[in-house]
């Protein structure tokens, strides 16, 4: 499953196949991609799919505004052929179409390779792979760990302050501008409190011997693996394939071409 792949494998099969498919301002291209990110999502993860559409709904709607948008004010170089639609004063030529509907499959097709590495992916061994095999630095490394760890105690802080505020009677008024008046009172509070929570960090790592250095042991050690490989390779075998289907098909076309 894609879950036991190694993170940094995983990221690398992820964001270059994507910037890759950027260049192509097809149709087929980023559709057989997206078809190939599909069943890997649904076949070979354990997503749960109501998770996965939850994510994916939303985010998908936002891709078919911006290929709405762009089917309105296309670029005239690509504003040619014969009037697909009307809508309005606008029309939407072939050209158009086709630039809005190729737009709003490669931003699917990202859609769904972040939401294929965000939810597949534990951030700890993310970290400590990019320590591992990518050779970060462990000082940024531990403090943007550290920093992740850190975010879901600022919900309970901040009702803890709010509770507080209530308990001394601090008059609590309605409106948004009223709203933004009074959450200024707990910016000082939180910060004071993630700074002391940043000391006793770094003094407990000190404490435990933690210098920074690139040569140390991990009590968690992750390794690249044969499956780690071939994933990597069946992302670029897959993105080649769409290339040449539609370059066959005669639909490949890539920006910056007439």
């Amino acid at each position: 499953m894609i879950q036991s792949v190694n993170p940094t494998i995983k990221a690398i099969a992820v964001l270059i196949p994507g910037i890759l498919l950027s260049f192509a301002f097809d149709m087929i291209t980023p559709l057989i991609f997206l078809i190939y990110i599909l069943v890997l999502t649904l076949f070979f993860t354990h997503i749960p799919l109501k998770k996965w559409l939850l994510f994916f709904v939303p985010l998908s709607l936002f891709a078919i505004g911006l290929a709405w948008m762009t089917m309105l004010y296309t670029d005239e170089s690509y504003n040619t052929g014969p009037v697909v639609f009307q809508f309005l004063w606008f029309e939407i030529t072939s050209g158009s179409f086709q630039v809005g509907i190729s737009l709003a499959l490669r931003s699917l097709c990202f859609i769904s390779l972040s939401l294929l590495f965000a939810l597949t992916t534990d951030p700890t061994k993310f970290m400590l792979s990019l320590m591992q095999q990518a050779k970060l630095s462990p000082k940024l490394t531990y403090g943007i760990l550290a920093g992740y760890r850190f975010l879901p105690t600022f919900k309970t802080e901040l009702n803890l302050i709010r509770q507080a505020h209530q308990i001394r009677g601090v008059q609590r008024t309605k409106g948004l501008r009223q709203k933004w008046q009074n959450n200024k009172q707990y910016i000082i509070p939180l910060l004071a409190s993630s700074i002391r929570k940043a000391e006793r960090v770094a003094i407990a790592m000190e404490s435990k011997g933690f210098t920074g250095e690139r040569n140390r042991t991990f009590y968690h050690q992750l390794t690249v693996s044969k499956k780690d490989w071939i994933f990597l390779i069946s992302m670029f075998v897959a993105l080649c394939f769409a290339f040449f289907i539609s370059d066959q098909l005669g639909f490949l076309r890539l920006i910056g071409q007439d």
